[in-house]
């Protein structure tokens, strides 16, 4: 063999360190009561009941689900008559795409965020600058580069077919008069924004159904503790195991992907370069602005809560340090929603984390991230690891399909 005896032990630690060896790979170290503690706060046993949404008053009504299930694969709500909601989040694709950037009826700027347990969330979209499902899904259908479809196109598209035109009237009541083509005077026009608004209701209240189901990671955390041995597919490999060690430690993830989402809600500046011929974004700085001056925020009269309380819109996080701040995106299901980054500039996982390893100074604003020092068989743990956080989503199938 070319190399001789020394080229083979290389070559053998080498694989050894990636994880490719495991027939005489060490028992794992006993975990803390610290690291269990951090393990159970990651299952999806964690999870708290679905929030309810008092501003919209359908959220959990099993008439705007229906109906809204059929408005997200409905292609009729566009301008062009073929893209749907459905179009950027496809259900084989965890309700987000393939794409570095959504594309509609144009190009988009942005990468399409998963919907899956995005009913959890506080804020929307990756800069946030909205802070409801229901107002979320207003701004697709009306963007030029999306949906394009008018207030009063949407409302026409429900007055012509007599199944959504039932199925409105259940839930909300009479539809109101329609305006003709001629320019709508301001009653019309709130009437009609009205309708458009509970579109988008029936629409979020589908979308509280996509919710993440168990995976490897979470009977793994099941079996911790148990006496009884626990079934095979609850056990992790030697690799994801020290994945999930540096995960919830040297690594630090779990300073922003924590909680059972694996992710904090929140917005943070990790140095990610804009896309290619792109400027860059202003993340959430650009957010907190549009989010106060958004017609249907929280404080919004259509808003069916009557409190309006609206802490998370109160007392909301500002100042410049937010400037090119993205969301924090959930881990799970991560292999299946690729490109990554909030405009997919970084195509595979292994690049992720070598950014996040490397954390090198943002070009706009200041990198929260500070360099991590990990080995190439560490990120290969951590990799390893992340693909454990894949499985089915606790949705029925029924939803997961055009109706």
């Amino acid at each position: 063999m070319r190399g001789g005896l020394p080229g083979l032990i290389v070559l053998l630690l080498a694989l050894a360190g990636a994880g490719a060896i495991h027939m005489n790979a060490p028992p794992p170290a006993p975990w803390s009561d610290d690291e269990l503690k951090a393990i159970q706060s990651l299952s999806l046993s964690a999870l708290p009941p679905l929030p309810s949404d008092p501003s919209n008053a359908v959220a959990n009504n099993p008439v705007a689900q229906r109906f809204g299930h059929r408005l997200f694969f409905d292609a009729r709500l566009s301008a062009n008559g073929a893209v749907s909601c459905a179009t950027c989040h496809q259900p084989s694709m965890r309700f987000a795409d393939d794409l570095p950037r959504a594309v509609g009826l144009a190009i988009g700027t942005f990468n399409s965020m998963s919907l899956v347990g995005t009913a959890y969330s506080p804020w929307y979209f990756w800069n946030g600058r909205q802070d409801s499902l229901w107002a979320q899904a207003t701004s697709p259908l009306e963007s030029a580069i999306e949906q394009g479809v008018s207030r009063a196109q949407a409302a026409r598209l429900i007055a012509g077919d007599p199944t959504y035109l039932a199925a409105y009237q259940a839930l909300f009541g009479p539809l109101p008069p329609l305006p003709g083509e001629a320019p709508e005077t301001g009653q019309e026009e709130a009437a009609v924004t009205e309708a458009f608004v509970n579109i988008a209701k029936a629409i979020a209240a589908y979308e509280r159904l996509l919710l993440p189901g168990e995976t490897r990671f979470d009977r793994y955390a099941a079996s911790l503790g148990q006496d009884e041995a626990s079934a095979p597919d609850a056990q992790l490999s030697h690799p994801e195991t020290e994945g999930l060690r540096l995960f919830i430690g040297k690594a630090q993830c779990i300073n922003c992907h924590n909680g059972p989402l694996f992710t904090n809600h929140e917005f943070h500046n990790t140095g990610v370069l804009p896309a290619i011929g792109a400027l860059p974004d202003k993340g959430r700085a650009e957010g907190v602005r549009l989010i106060l001056k958004d017609s249907f925020n929280c404080f919004s009269a259509h808003s069916d809560d009557p409190d309006k309380n609206c802490l998370e819109l109160r007392f909301m996080r500002t100042g410049d340090d937010l400037v090119a701040a993205q969301k924090t995106p959930s881990l799970r299901n991560l292999k299946g929603t690729a490109p990554y980054m909030h405009a997919g500039q970084i195509d595979t996982l292994a690049e992720a984390l070598a950014h996040y390893n490397r954390a090198r100074d943002a070009i706009v604003g200041h990198n929260e991230a500070k360099p991590l020092g990990l080995l190439p068989y560490e990120l290969k743990r951590l990799e390893a690891f992340l693909s454990t956080l894949d499985g089915p989503l606790a949705t029925a199938p029924e939803w997961l399909a055009p109706p």
